[in-house]
């Protein structure tokens, strides 16, 4: 990377635009960038590493942004940055602007413009440039890919922080640690370590969950087998946890099959008493049974006895049912015929009852004929029937006519009254058509002038707003302005009073026998001495701090007021002149005119609906005027034809009826009493035929009685017996025969008989034996299925802890062997004998490589004297690998660097810097540095040392490098021609460039 031109504009100290060629500086390979403190010495560098990465280096990395920008810059200057550089074999221009904070371009007050940046490339064969990228993402990797350097890693090798080098000579070894993994970008390695150890703790959990599995596994297998063999104690992770538990398993399942078989042979015992007791028990039952047959026996027989005479009572009167059930036929003859004659008496009574007292004495014969007489008569009166129904359907047609009469008169009325007055109201209706027509065409006109008359409102009253806001704020922006002036002010009389006095704080620094930082002289005959009121460095950078913190309040109230002010111009021209109020009250009369022509507008469609109604309604009552004149011409005709054909019914009918008062009343009388004489006809008939027939009846059940031996035809009807008291009876006596059967069967049962002469047999006893016998068996029983319970038990969870440890040993395996490697990784193990990490590992690789680079320098230039050596000695906590030692050729010891004094520390930080660069550009891909800065230091050096120092740096273009070195000692100024001056003033920095010529 060569660097060809820099252009700085409005950035750090530097108001203006100031150009860097740093071709012309790097002719001669070694120039000088210097100038007084504070002047902008180290903004030139920050100002190429925001070109190349869009930040600054280290701690200055909060100054992004609006704070880049220049406080001496004017108010329409741009801060930006541009850098022209070779890398890679491309000639690139990269432009950089950061945010901007600039004054509106209209009213008052300040806006913010976002980052730009651009990257061209010159494109030799065309003689131009050609733009690559305007984004800032683009460029940054496109700028980290060419460099193959992070923006740490270019401060550290491009911009050589001196100081950095000092404090990492001096630094322990774990902050010599963070600066090279930050260098080298080992954090790789560290992940690696973290990888392992998190490996490490993933496989002991998955461990300890099987151990823990295992023991869980162990205590079921406990609590199955009880108290018989008790766990040893054991914890998860133990060594041997596995083999303990398996071996412990087998001595509980050897015990629970002992314990299995004692259970198999008690429960075989209890069987054999249980089955022998149940035997007992089987002929105790069978011989109580057997006694208890003979006594109920015995009773039986004795309650036969005592029953005989009624059971002979039973039989004599089954034998007098047998008889009178012969005299039945006859007994139900002669009821049924007494029966159907009151029924046929009874109907007779009520049938003549209803006839005339002239029907009284009548025989069946004479009403069978006076009913034929009636019927001749109704057969008479069908036509006159047929007359009266058709008057009485002339009748209801005569009334219809009426009605429909009644209904068209009514029809023609109201149609005559309604179109009387149709003229009217369709003028009504179509005046109300018009005027809602008129009210949507001005709502119409009302719509386009309310929004504008709504903005205009709005407008005027944010105007009276922002008119008392600008007041107040400017008010404010008046102070702020007077007290930063006065801030002001107070800083330059601060700062003119210093450097009158600052002869003073120069020779407070001067030692006797060192040389002046002004002069150079080592003697100092008459040093200035500090006046009362002396004004000191720190009084002036407080009062500077002091005017930056009112300035920016005066810039804050200034930018607010801009905003306030345009936004009061943008109000007052959208709003006009016009009052507040007035707006207001012309724009609440609009919303109430919109709304009333609203209002009215929205009766058009009812108007118009109510209009076509209207037309509908006087169609259709002109039509019903019509069919109402054409039906009362027709009803005229039809009345005629109707009187004459009712004046012919009523003659007809008036031969007809006689005395009655209609043919349907005559012919009514004439059909009823038809029927009542048939009904007494028929009665009459019945009454005789059944008187005829019972007595028949009577003659039979006298007979059939004296051949059944009754006396009377009562008794044999007392005597007989229905089905449900001979079945009673039958009962009776078939239980009799069965009982008295049983009774003698049992009896003659011979081992029934011999039971009964046997003691009287103790169930219960025999009862409670077998009881117990069953329970001891059962407690056999369940003893022996728990026993084999626990076996299966046991058998199961020992396959499975078994199947556990199988599963477990090549994880455990995994384990030993992940820990072995973590432990090795982090420097904790027994094996890594000096304690030493992984990344240590490497990184003191990179240390030794940087060591041996930076002695090839460090000799040189301390004449041979000090080598520096990468020491994996012990170091905090045990651990070891990033330790630096110097060797001292005049005295052969090795000691550490941090007892090198100030001058030794210098160029031994220096030579470390080159030398790290030189690894770090290696390690980065080989990419070539044409152009190195060396910041502070060289004012500890005496004049051999500077010398050989700068002979090193010297010898840095046999490499073709060009260095630039910062500092302000003024014997650099004589030595080096090559130069870049950094001159300051009050309206701000400024370069000088002095190239060889």
């Amino acid at each position: 990377m060569r660097l060809h031109r820099l252009d700085i504009t409005a950035f750090g100290p530097f108001g203006g635009t100031q150009k860097v060629d740093f071709d012309d500086l790097s002719a001669a390979g070694l120039f000088l960038l210097h100038g007084p403190t504070g002047a902008g010495k180290t903004s030139v560098l920050d100002a190429v590493c925001y070109a190349l990465y869009g930040a600054v280096p280290g701690a200055r990395q909060s100054g992004q942004g609006l704070t880049l920008r220049s406080d001496h810059a004017a108010p329409q200057t741009r801060t930006e940055i541009r850098l022209e550089l070779t890398v890679a074999g491309r000639r690139l221009e990269i432009t950089r602007q950061p945010p901007w904070e600039r004054p509106k371009k209209r009213g008052m007050g300040t806006t913010t413009d976002k980052a730009q940046s651009w990257l061209r490339e010159y494109d030799a064969t065309a003689g131009a440039w050609k733009d690559l990228s305007r984004s800032h993402q683009e460029i940054g990797e496109e700028i980290t890919q060419l460099l193959g350097m992070s923006r740490e890693q270019f401060c550290q090798v491009v911009l050589l922080p001196q100081g950095d080098f000092a404090r990492f000579l001096r630094a322990d070894a774990e902050a010599r640690g963070k600066l090279l993994g930050r260098l080298f970008d080992t954090h790789r390695f560290a992940e690696v370590e973290k990888r392992l150890a998190e490996r490490r703790r993933a496989t002991e959990a998955e461990v300890r969950d099987g151990d823990a599995a295992l023991l869980a596994d162990a205590h079921r297998m406990q609590q199955a087998a009880g108290d018989s063999v008790p766990l040893p104690d054991l914890a998860p992770g133990e060594p041997g946890l596995a083999d303990a538990v398996l071996a412990w398993a087998a001595v509980a399942r050897g015990t629970a099959r002992e314990r299995l078989t004692i259970a198999h042979c008690a429960r075989t015992a209890a069987e054999s008493a249980r089955a022998a007791a149940e035997r007992v028990l089987d002929d105790v039952r069978e011989r109580a049974r057997l006694q208890r047959r003979f006594a109920e026996a015995r009773e039986r027989a004795a309650l036969l006895e005592d029953r005989a005479g009624v059971h002979q009572e039973t039989l004599a009167r089954m034998e007098r049912g047998r008889k009178a059930e012969a005299v039945a036929p006859a007994l139900d003859l002669r009821e049924a015929a007494e029966t159907q004659h009151r029924c046929a008496a009874t109907d007779e009574a009520r049938a003549r009852a209803r006839l005339p007292e002239t029907f009284a004495d009548a025989g069946a014969a004479g009403l069978a004929a006076a009913a034929r007489r009636a019927a001749e008569e109704l057969g008479g009166l069908e036509s006159a029937r047929r007359a009266e129904r058709r008057l009485a359907e002339l009748a209801v047609e005569r009334a219809n006519l009426d009605r429909e009469e009644r209904a068209d008169e009514a029809v023609l009325q109201d149609a005559e009254d309604w179109l009387a007055g149709w003229e009217e109201t369709r003028a009504g209706l179509q005046r109300r058509i018009d005027a809602a027509q008129e009210d949507a065409t001005l709502a119409e006109q009302l719509a386009v002038q309310r929004e504008p008359a709504r903005k205009r409102l709005a407008a005027a009253r944010r105007r009276d707003q922002l008119a008392h806001d600008t007041d107040a704020v400017q008010a404010r922006a008046l102070a702020s302005r007077e007290r930063a002036l006065k801030a002001h002010e107070h800083w330059l009389d601060l700062k003119e009073q210093r450097l009158k006095g600052i002869a003073a704080e120069l020779a407070a620094g001067l030692v006797a026998g060192e040389p002046c930082a002004v002069c150079g002289a080592t003697a100092h005959p008459a040093p200035a001495r500090k006046v009362a009121g002396h004004v000191d460095r720190e009084a002036e950078e407080r009062a500077l701090a002091a005017y930056r913190h009112v300035d920016e309040e005066r810039a804050e109230e200034e930018r607010q007021l801009g905003v306030i002010r345009e936004a009061l111009a943008a109000a007052t021209a959208e709003a006009g002149d016009a009052p507040t109020p007035q707006l207001a009250e012309q724009a609440e009369e609009l919303e109430r005119l919109y709304g009333a022509a609203r209002a009215g507008a929205a009766q058009l469609h009812a108007a118009q609906e109510e209009l076509r109604g209207a037309e509908r309604e006087r169609e259709r009552r002109a039509a019903a005027q019509q069919e109402a004149a054409l039906r009362g011409a027709a009803r005229v005709s039809r009345r005629d034809t109707l009187d004459r054909e009712r004046a012919a019914l009523d003659e007809e009918l008036h031969r007809t009826r006689g005395d009655a008062i209609s043919v349907s009343a005559r012919s009514a009388h004439l059909e009823r009493q038809a029927a009542l004489l048939t009904e007494a006809a028929d009665a009459a008939r019945t009454a005789e035929d059944t008187a005829q027939r019972l007595k028949e009846a009577d003659a039979r059940l006298a007979d059939a009685a004296f051949r059944a031996g009754f006396d009377t035809p009562h008794a044999a009807a007392a005597a007989l017996l229905d089905d449900v008291a001979h079945r009673e009876l039958q009962r009776r006596l078939d239980a009799w025969q069965q009982e008295e059967a049983a009774v003698r069967a049992v009896l003659a049962e011979a081992d029934t008989a011999a039971a009964a002469q046997q003691p009287p047999a103790d169930l219960r006893a025999a009862e409670q034996a077998a009881a117990a016998a069953a329970r001891r068996l059962q407690d056999a029983a369940s003893a022996q299925d728990a026993a084999a319970r626990r076996c299966a038990e046991l058998d199961r969870l020992s396959a499975r802890a078994t199947a556990s440890v199988r599963r477990l040993a090549p994880l455990r395996e995994e384990y030993d062997r992940v820990a072995r490697m973590a432990s090795l990784a982090a420097g904790t193990s027994a094996d890594n004998e000096r304690k030493m990490r992984l990344e240590s590992y490497v990184l003191a690789a990179r240390l030794e490589q940087v060591a041996a680079a930076a002695t090839a320098r460090l000799q040189r230039m301390s004449s041979g004297r000090y080598t520096l050596v990468h020491s994996d000695d012990r170091s905090g906590r045990g651990r070891s690998g990033l330790g630096l030692h110097v060797v001292d050729a005049w005295t052969g010891r090795e000691r550490d660097t941090a007892t090198l004094s100030g001058g030794e520390t210098f160029f031994a930080s220096l030579a470390l810097a080159l030398g790290l660069a030189d690894v770090v550009t290696d390690e980065a891909g080989g990419v070539r540095l044409d152009t190195l800065f060396i910041d502070e230091g060289f004012g500890s050096l005496d004049d051999q040392t500077l010398d050989e120092v700068l002979d090193v740096l010297d010898s840095l273009r046999e490499r073709d490098r060009s260095v630039g070195i910062v500092s302000h000692v003024a014997d650099l100024r004589r030595r080096v021609h090559a130069q870049l001056e950094v001159v300051k003033g009050r309206t701000g920095s400024a370069l000088r460039q002095r190239g060889v010529g």
